[in-house]
């Protein structure tokens, strides 16, 4: 038996074929393009990511052996309003999940109780309700004809089997699913002026959702597999990295960064602006505390410099007490614990012995005082973390772990060599659908090392967030 896993990402979408025992058989790749037409829009043509999963499967065809193949699972990015008309066709570009066109008709939502008392979370200007009723106010023409809302891996579902479903995970991410009973709330959707018939049918993330269309397996070379439920691109990871009893966390240095903890109920405390989402198996739940620039920030230096990232950081040495420089990471505004999409990035106490080096340190740091907020945050709601098993581009870099270790007083897990995203996670939950397997599949990876923090550097990481989060207040008007 083998499984394949579609992660559609912003930038690229990924395909994987897994064995039954999780040995890679094949992977591959296709970049995809954003639009940003105005400052604060994020789109992308939908029928670009039909044609990515397309290349992408016939990719894993050619390379191996595919006849085994049982089941399939969807990855992809949340919150994006992909409209479509009664052909199934697009009405317009999707607008992703970091568009924040429409923080108007967030903040307008999020003052209505029955949006937090029902979701368990914030109405943040990423996610989908607002995004839709942006459209009803600036395009009515578009939104007269909408038939069928879907997030964007779930048009790549209709593609795929013709059918109209998504799973607990993304849509938690819309701001229509009243989050502790798993269903579509009739009463946000009447806000919206929208009806439960132009909502997907639900599942959960392991259960199927249908089967690859005959055409197009037959065209490109594979059985008419299982396609379960998947899950949004955060959940995909936590199963990927075995992230699903209470307690298990992860944090993740990607181009955003997500501080996410499992939880075997569900406990949401929107004040904290901590997402709290449905988990991608039943009866489970999770929360995240999300940054919008991780490695992003560090990238936005190396462009400011010219200078790669991996030369900025060369030299940094061990991880030290916090200087002077203080950068704020809010490049296009922040989430966890702000909720404030104006807010912008900072360089603080600059002077004429600040070097390339000294703002690269101080760039990894902000990013570390960030990933504090959100740890605050969880906290505050009950989600204590020791320790998390560290993922993504960024923890690759030692100096970053040690860093960020040491700033948020925790354990971090460092796998062996491998990729436990959503990739996999996908590929898991394709598993289970297909077989009836469960939850005990999604197991975590083994451990090369493990990150402690230097406690001689406690006092002095406490004292450098204190100033970070003094300086978000002094500054967040500007």
């Amino acid at each position: 038996m083998s499984f394949i896993g579609l992660d559609l990402g912003t930038s690229s979408l990924k395909a994987v074929l897994l064995s039954d025992d999780e040995t890679l058989l094949a992977e591959h790749s296709v970049p995809l393009t954003v639009t940003r037409a105005q400052d604060g829009w994020s789109e992308q043509d939908p029928d670009s990511w039909c044609e990515a999963a397309t290349q992408a499967l016939r990719a894993l065809a050619s390379k191996a052996d595919c006849s085994a193949v049982q089941g399939m699972g969807l990855a992809g990015h949340m919150h994006g309003a992909t409209l479509i008309g009664a052909d199934d066709r697009p009405l317009r570009p999707c607008m992703l999940w970091n568009d924040t066109r429409s923080h108007a008709e967030a903040a307008e939502m999020d003052v209505t109780a029955l949006f937090r008392d029902t979701t368990g979370n914030i109405v943040f200007p990423g996610f989908t309700a607002p995004k839709v009723e942006w459209v009803r106010r600036h395009e009515p023409g578009v939104f007269d004809q909408i038939a069928k809302i879907l997030l964007p891996k779930d048009y790549l579902r209709l593609f795929l089997t013709g059918e109209h479903v998504s799973e607990m995970s993304d849509a938690a991410g819309t701001a229509w699913l009243d989050t502790g009973a798993r269903d579509w709330s009739d009463a946000l959707l009447a806000h919206a002026g929208l009806a439960r018939a132009q909502m997907p049918d639900l599942v959960e993330g392991s259960a199927p959702s249908g089967r690859l269309r005959a055409d197009l397996a037959a065209d490109i070379g594979l059985p008419q597999m299982v396609v379960a439920g998947g899950a949004g691109d955060n959940a995909a990871a936590g199963i990927g990295a075995g992230v699903v009893r209470d307690g298990s966390a992860f944090v993740s240095l990607g181009t955003s960064g997500v501080l996410f903890a499992a939880n075997d109920g569900y406990r949401p405390d929107p004040a904290t602006a901590v997402h709290t989402f449905c988990h991608a198996v039943p009866q489970t739940w999770h929360q995240m505390g999300v940054i919008l620039a991780a490695t992003d920030a560090l990238n936005w230096l190396s462009n400011l410099t010219g200078q790669p990232a991996a030369v900025l950081t060369r030299d940094l040495g061990e991880v030290q007490a916090p200087g002077k420089t203080l950068f704020l990471p809010y490049l296009g505004g922040e989430r966890t614990p702000h909720n404030n999409a104006a807010v912008r990035g900072q360089f603080l106490n600059l002077e004429h012995a600040t070097d390339a080096t000294e703002a690269a340190r101080a760039v990894l740091q902000g990013v570390s005082f960030a990933f504090a907020d959100c740890h605050d945050a969880l906290a505050a709601t009950g989600t204590r973390i020791s320790r998390a098993l560290a993922l993504g581009g960024g923890a690759k870099s030692a100096h970053w772990l040690d860093m960020l270790a040491c700033t948020l007083g925790i354990e971090l897990d460092v796998p062996q060599a491998g990729d436990f995203g959503a990739a996999l996670g996908a590929a898991r939950l394709g598993r289970m659908a297909s077989t009836g397997a469960g939850a005990e599949i999604a197991t975590q990876p083994p451990i090369a090392k493990t990150v402690s923090p230097d406690p001689r550097l406690a006092d002095a990481m406490a004292q450098g967030h204190a100033r970070y989060r003094h300086a978000y207040r002094v500054l967040k008007d500007l």
